[in-house]
């Protein structure tokens, strides 16, 4: 197949699976520039399906750069209310929001944490409202990736440099399954997958999880009316979408105080254009207590007091050890797709969704029911060969729910 006929299908897919745009509905694209190819024809695919306008919002990474270099501090202290207002009404109108990644991992290395967490937390307290719209799939939403040279680079460091972006294309296209005859039909069969071990684990109704491995020995407690979900979710018009692409997770919420135990990282985490590496995090009744990184710890203990909410856990995440992108042997440095190839855990905000009736609960609500809420939600990877997990049921009944990094059942 044609580069060509790949990104026609790749964006087809982004429009007709992930987003599955309706007749008559807004489009908001967020993309940095240098993804022009693939934006243009998404672009094109979307006004096909029905959609009634598209915005495309450019960053430039340069830009970024040089912003966050010059510009003062208390610029990173306000977030613009025109940009509030365009995310609200994209919410109110019952829009679909799509993030095209292109990321160099490395882009904000150097720069002032106070500049970044500054701008990270006016960020999340300013667009509260449409992050609940995301975390509640009010809206659907989707995010997907292109190569970018600086994020190539980093991943394929032993290759001759005009090789490298077509590789990263490669494995992106492996990972979203557009290499396959029928990427539609691959992805139905695959949600359906993950749907059987999401209905099985609810099934189960677990109690607690305990985790173990080499730097981790965690027990995580569920909510009572927890519930685990994929890669697949509903908006409130009763409109399926896939949230990101790739995916390969059986996700649920873990209870906020209840989790116990220490954790140590299996991958490195890219974290506003840092990259955090080797990191163990201990956890006493749901708080982490204590954090130790080879790289990065400065920005990693920022991170955590971001607010209260941060020194949580808000999702728990289930990906074997034996499945496409980890058995492709590569390091992304990005979430999106090594999250895809590992157990992992996340910290901060949980996902209402994952709890039986949590979208229409008030916030007090659901931290009384063990959900925790924050404007930060970090995925980091913890899965690898040697991890075992058991679960606990109400009666103490020990079950296997993986061995040596895969589905025991």
């Amino acid at each position: 197949m044609m580069f060509d006929q790949q990104l026609e299908k790749y964006a087809e897919l982004a429009v007709k699976v992930a987003l599955n745009i309706q007749e008559g509905q807004l489009l908001w694209i967020s993309a940095p520039t240098g993804t022009e190819i693939l934006v243009r024809k998404i672009v094109k695919q979307a006004y096909l399906a029905g959609a009634r306008n598209v915005h495309v919002n450019w960053y430039d990474e340069e830009i970024k750069r040089t912003h966050y270099e010059l510009a003062s501090n208390e610029v990173f202290k306000q977030y613009p209310k025109w940009l509030v207002a365009a995310h609200e009404e994209l919410v109110e109108n019952g829009g679909a929001f799509l993030q095209i990644e292109a990321d160099d991992p490395d882009l904000l290395k150097g720069i002032s944490i106070d500049k970044i967490t500054n701008w990270q937390k006016a960020q999340g307290d300013a667009l509260d409202h449409f992050y609940e719209a995301i975390d509640t799939d009010k809206i659907s939403w989707s995010i997907i990736a292109m190569p970018s040279k600086k994020w190539a680079d980093k991943v394929f460091p032993q290759l001759p440099e005009r090789e490298r972006i077509p590789a990263l294309w490669e494995k992106i296209f492996q990972a979203v399954r557009i290499d396959l005859e029928n990427p539609v039909d691959a992805w139905r069969k695959h949600i359906s997958e993950l749907s059987e071990k999401a209905n099985s684990l609810n099934e189960k109704r677990i109690k607690k999880l305990h985790y173990q491995a080499e730097g981790t020995d965690l027990w995580i407690e569920l909510p009572e009316r927890h519930l685990w979900l994929t890669g697949s979710s509903v908006n409130s018009n009763g409109v399926t979408f896939i949230a990101n692409m790739p995916t390969e997770e059986v996700y649920t919420v873990p209870h906020r105080t209840g989790v116990n135990g220490y954790v140590s990282s299996t991958k490195p985490l890219a974290y506003q254009g840092n990259v955090i590496e080797d990191f163990t995090l201990t956890f006493e009744s749901g708080k982490i207590v204590d954090v130790t990184a080879k790289v990065g710890q400065e920005l990693l203990e920022r991170l955590i007091k971001t607010d209260e909410g941060a020194s949580y856990l808000g999702e728990v995440a289930l990906v074997p050890h034996n499945s496409p992108i980890s058995n492709s042997q590569l390091l992304f440095f990005n979430t999106l797709f090594d999250e895809n190839a590992s157990n992992h855990l996340a910290i901060g905000s949980a996902y209402p969704t994952c709890l039986e009736g949590g979208q229409l609960l008030s916030e007090e609500e659901r931290k009384a029911e063990g959900l925790n809420d924050s404007i930060v939600h970090e995925d980091f990877m913890i899965g690898s060969a040697k991890m075992n997990i058991d679960g606990i049921l109400d009666d103490g009944t020990k079950i296997a729910i993986f061995r040596n990094g895969n589905w025991a059942f």
